[in-house]
């Protein structure tokens, strides 16, 4: 799915709301990290997307004595992930430098990011995502401080071309890595179970390491605040770190910047200045009443409502133009509906459902703010929703709910529809049952993002066994592969399923994924 060019759309800037979220931007944490080890990446089908990591010959402690030349490399291992930037020291032994240095460095969130050749790639975004770095150094000794920032674990680096005469010695390589909050802030917890354990950790280093100066989507790709990300994010954000400053931030740079009909983008970027992006969706303008009604609910801010109430309104708004005479959201692709990455997923249930789930959540806002038409409206707005969700899409006999003109079942629609209480508990319990039986393993749900509402729709009817197997199969398999973040898309029974075309671009430390940790502090413990 390729996103919807907008450039024609006209933006309006709120200056008011602009300040107050550059009054919550945080003072960034930051670190200086020594690698733990060399090592080698091959090329083995048994490690994960078809590469593997074993212990170098070569030696840390010994990195003065090796002596590079042309097409000699070393990769390092920091350990786990970080966010950040990278520096060495490099020199030359031998004779004087009779010509310039040409390095290659690559930095790899997982193996496979070294691994495979970059030329290789040919996908459907940018290659200049690719992690890496060719510079020409015409004197040594040199302090090499690259000026981009990097999200990684492994830093290859590589000469391409010296002289003969002399060869390239390294040493000092670091990483300054950093993020808006520290992972010590959060007390470790004690499941009883070592999986569910290692999952909570790789949860919150995957969630650390996504909180920058907004709640980035991903720090390899696209470093930017997608409200999708964000609504999940905040949640977790919420259980662990403990940082509502960041997400009034954010709340702010959305509410800031919108279209001038009044329309929440799908994402913005700050660098090199607040900018809204052109693409928009209906699930994620929706959800900034989401990430605002979740705040409100762990913070009582009456400023804050009263500065973004009316954005919330506008998002409702807008959606209801997408309803037909029955009240069904109509898809329509200059206003796309995401869901996820999925492939063949047809929507029109799962939007359905989320613009009713959302509703609630506005009706809830119209309540603090003691708005009693707003409630009134909502309730109405509410009733029509659900009970067209029920005449179009729910199959009485078979418990489950269709969608879209070939009546397909889906996960997403059993997820969503029961997140959004258009069933009593007892049938919405019953939805599950049967998408338990009928819809899994899941198959055809290419993100955690869409896992994550699936655990979440179990935990919410009460099947807590089965929401815990599921995470465990789900992430659990990402922690077998070796997993120190989350990632931005995995198929269990395919590895190296990308939706951009090639693994090589995928993020495998991504905001969307982190999610494991709240429903293990909020269900579990």
């Amino acid at each position: 799915m390729e996103f919807q060019n907008n450039k024609d759309v006209k933006f309006k800037n709120d200056v008011y709301l602009l300040e107050k979220a550059e009054k919550n931007k945080p003072k960034l944490n930051y670190q200086e990290i020594a690698p733990i080890n060399l090592v080698d990446i091959q090329a083995d089908e048994t490690g994960f997307q078809g590469f593997k990591v074993t212990n170098s010959k070569q030696q840390l402690s010994k990195l003065a004595i090796y002596h590079l030349g042309k097409k000699d490399s070393l990769v390092f291992d920091f350990g786990t992930h970080y966010v950040g930037r990278f520096s060495i020291d490099l020199n030359s032994v031998g004779s004087p430098m009779d010509a310039p240095l040409f390095l290659h460095l690559k930095f790899g969130e997982v193996a496979a990011d070294i691994g495979v050749d970059s030329k290789s790639y040919d996908g459907w975004i940018s290659s200049s995502w690719i992690q890496e770095e060719y510079i020409h150094i015409d004197e040594l000794p040199y302090h090499l401080e690259l000026p981009r920032r990097y999200s990684m674990r492994y830093v290859q680096i590589e000469v391409l071309d010296s002289s003969p005469k002399w060869k390239l010695v390294v040493n000092n390589p670091k990483i300054t890595a950093e993020s808006a909050v520290k992972m010590e802030d959060v007390v470790p917890i004690k499941t009883g179970d070592k999986l569910l354990d290692k999952i909570d950790q790789v949860s919150l280093r995957t969630l650390h390491d996504c909180m920058q100066d907004v709640f980035e989507d991903g720090p390899k790709r696209d470093r930017r605040l997608w409200l999708g990300d964000l609504r999940l994010q905040a949640l977790t954000n919420y259980q662990t770190f403990k940082n509502k400053a960041l997400v009034k931030r954010c709340l702010y740079l959305f509410a800031g910047m919108t279209t001038a009909d009044g329309l929440v983008a799908a994402n913005v970027f700050t660098k090199p200045r607040n900018i809204p992006d052109d693409t928009f969706m209906f699930d994620y303008s929706l959800f900034f009443i989401s990430v605002l009604h979740d705040y409100l609910v762990v913070e009582d801010d009456k400023e804050l409502l009263a500065d973004l109430y009316p954005v919330a309104k506008r998002q409702l708004e807008l959606a209801k133009k997408m309803l037909t005479d029955d009240n069904v959201v109509a898809l329509d692709d200059k206003w796309i509906t995401f869901v996820d990455w999925s492939e063949n997923l047809d929507k029109h249930a799962a939007a359905q459902a989320i613009m009713i789930y959302t509703a609630k959540q506005f009706k809830k806002l119209a309540e603090m703010k003691k708005n009693s038409e707003d409630v009134i409206n909502t309730e109405k707005l509410i009733n029509s929703l659900t009970k067209a969700a029920l005449d179009n899409y729910y199959d009485a006999k078979e418990q489950l709910f269709v969608s879209g003109p070939m009546n397909q079942v889906n996960i997403a629609s059993q997820a969503w529809m029961v997140l959004a209480h258009v069933l009593p508990d007892d049938k919405a319990k019953m939805v599950m049952k049967k998408a338990l039986e009928k819809l899994f393993p899941v198959k055809g749900v290419g993100t955690p993002y869409m896992y994550h509402h699936i655990v979440a729709a179990l935990f919410e009817v009460g099947l807590k066994e089965e929401a815990i197997a599921e995470m465990k199969n789900y992430w659990g398999k990402m922690v077998e592969y070796g997993a120190d973040t989350f990632f931005e898309a995995f198929d269990p029974q395919r590895p190296n399923f990308s939706p951009y075309g090639s693994p090589i671009i995928n993020s495998y430390c991504h905001a969307w994924s982190c999610t494991p940790t709240y429903f293990i502090r909020k269900y579990l413990v």
